[in-house]
This record gives structure tokens, sequence and C-alpha cells, in this order.
């Protein structure tokens, strides 16, 4: 089993910034991918950004060249840095791990952490 525990969320004015760390515990493969996904009401989640253990990343178009991912794996940690927040950005976000194994990967989803833009 993993445990995601998020911290980080909270309220911003557009055009600010927060911070969102996500600390992963338990039984962590080495290879492995670590995202984050959001969800505002009545639509469906969505991937935000996901970082691999080889560090490689992956941006979704609406947030490229805003939002940064990034890891600590001695920590097993994420990061995700959101600048120049817009109103849309507003969501719930979750903390996504992926145990990459043959077969079916393990995901994991931690509670998530609500994020809100005001304009």
């Amino acid at each position: 089993q993993v445990q995601l525990v998020e911290s980080g969320g909270g309220l911003a004015q557009a055009g600010g910034s927060l911070r969102l760390s996500c600390a992963a515990s338990g039984s962590i493969f080495s290879s492995n991918t670590m995202g984050w996904y959001r969800q505002a009401p009545e639509n469906q989640r969505e991937l935000v950004a996901r970082i691999t253990s080889g560090g490689g990343v992956y941006y979704s178009d609406s947030v490229e060249g805003r939002f940064t991912i990034s890891r600590d794996s001695a920590k097993n940690t994420v990061y995700l840095q959101m600048n120049n927040l817009k109103p849309e950005d507003t969501a719930v976000y979750y903390c996504n791990l992926r145990n990459i194994r043959v077969g079916p990967d393990l995901t994991y989803w931690g509670q998530g952490t609500q994020v809100t833009v005001s304009s």
C-alpha cells in the first residue's frame, strides 16, 4: 500500500502563486510516476502534470509555461509550483502515484487539496 499526503492548497488571487506538496510513503516501486490531477465542480478529473522516476515530465496544455512539477526522490515527495494562477485553475487537486510493473500499474490517490483562485 501507498499513502499520499498533500499540502499547500488554499486561496490565491489571479496572477499569484501557490505550491503544492505531496509526500508518499509505503511500498513505492523504483519505477514510478507521480503526478497531479485536478477536478473542478461538474468536470471530469484531468491530468495537470506528471513526472517519472527518471525525471521525464508532462504538462497539460492549459498549464504549460505556468506550472512546474518537480520531485525529491530521496523524500518521495512531488511538488507543483503554480505561477500566474487563473480563476479557471480553481479545483480540487489530487496527487497520484503509479507503481509501474509488468501487468496493470498500481495506482494510488491522495485525499485532495482545494485551490481557489479569485479574479
